[in-house]
C-alpha cells in the first residue's frame, strides 16, 4: 500500500472537467492508496462550511464513501480554501492537518506543506495571509452574506493574478533559507509541498545533510499525484 499525495486541484463549477477527473480518481485509483493527502487548494475558493456550492455536493460525497472504503484520508487548507473547517471535516470523513505538519513517509519524517508559507519574498501576500488566519479576521468575514464572499473571493482572486502578472518569478517561488529554517526546526529531510505549480523534485543541503524538497503539480487537462511506496516516490499522471 502506498502514500498519495495531490495538490492545486483548484475544482470549480468554471472547469467541471477536473471535478470529473478527481471524481474517478476518488472512486478507482485512490481506493488503493493506504492514506490520500490533499495539500491545500483542492478548491478554486471556498465561502465557508455553511456556504458549501452545489458543484462541491458531489466531491464531499466521493470523499466520504472513500473515507467510509478505509482509505485514511488528510486534508490541508490552502491559499484558496482555508476557511475549509471542522463542518467540512465531519462530512467528508478528512482529518484536518496544522500547516506544515510532520508525518512519516516511506519510514522518513516528511514535512509537509501547501507551500505558500515558503514564499516569504511576497511580503503583500504574507501580510494578507497572517492577517486571514487569525479567528477574528474569519468570524467577521463569515457574519457576512453569502453573495458578499462571493464578491469578496472573486475580486481577491483576479486581483491575485493581476499581481501574479506583475511580480517576478523568484518572489512567486520558495525562498530557500525559509524552506532550509523550516526542516531545520521540523528536524525532517524530506519536504512535499504544492502551491507554487512548479513541479520536482530538488536536492539541498541542511545541516550537512542531503535533502529532498518534492514539489506536487496542479491539475489542469488532467490529474497528477506523488505516489510514495517504502521505497521512493514517484509522480504520476491520472486521466
Amino acid at each position: 500500500m502506498s502514500d498519495y499525495f495531490i495538490a492545486d486541484l483548484h475544482l470549480g463549477p468554471q472547469q467541471p472537467h477536473l471535478t470529473e477527473i478527481f471524481l474517478r480518481f476518488l472512486n478507482n485509483r485512490a481506493r488503493h492508496a493506504s492514506r490520500l493527502f490533499i495539500l491545500g487548494d483542492l478548491f478554486e475558493y471556498w465561502l465557508g462550511d455553511d456556504a458549501i456550492h452545489p458543484h462541491y455536493q458531489p466531491v464531499i460525497g466521493a470523499l466520504n464513501k472513500l473515507s467510509s472504503h478505509g482509505v485514511k484520508v488528510f486534508f490541508m487548507r490552502g491559499n484558496r480554501d482555508f476557511l475549509v473547517g471542522e463542518q467540512f471535516a465531519r462530512l467528508t470523513g478528512v482529518t484536518l492537518l496544522d500547516d506544515p505538519c510532520v508525518v512519516t513517509v516511506a519510514g522518513e519524517a516528511t514535512l509537509l506543506s501547501h507551500g505558500d508559507i515558503f514564499c516569504s519574498d511576497d511580503t503583500g501576500y504574507q501580510e494578507f495571509r497572517k492577517l486571514s488566519r487569525t479567528a477574528q479576521w474569519q468570524t467577521e468575514f463569515l457574519k457576512k452574506s453569502f453573495e458578499e464572499r462571493k464578491i469578496f473571493a472573486e475580486k481577491a482572486r483576479n486581483a491575485s493574478r493581476d499581481a501574479t502578472s506583475n511580480k517576478s518569478d523568484s518572489i512567486m517561488d520558495v525562498n530557500l533559507q525559509t524552506v532550509i529554517k523550516s526542516m531545520q526546526t521540523h528536524h525532517t529531510t524530506r519536504l512535499i509541498h504544492g502551491h507554487t505549480h512548479r513541479p520536482g523534485q530538488h536536492t539541498l543541503t541542511v545541516d550537512n545533510n542531503s535533502c529532498q524538497r518534492i514539489v506536487l503539480a496542479d491539475w489542469r487537462e488532467h490529474g497528477h499525484l506523488l505516489v510514495c511506496n517504502d521505497r521512493h516516490c514517484t509522480p504520476e499522471v491520472f486521466k
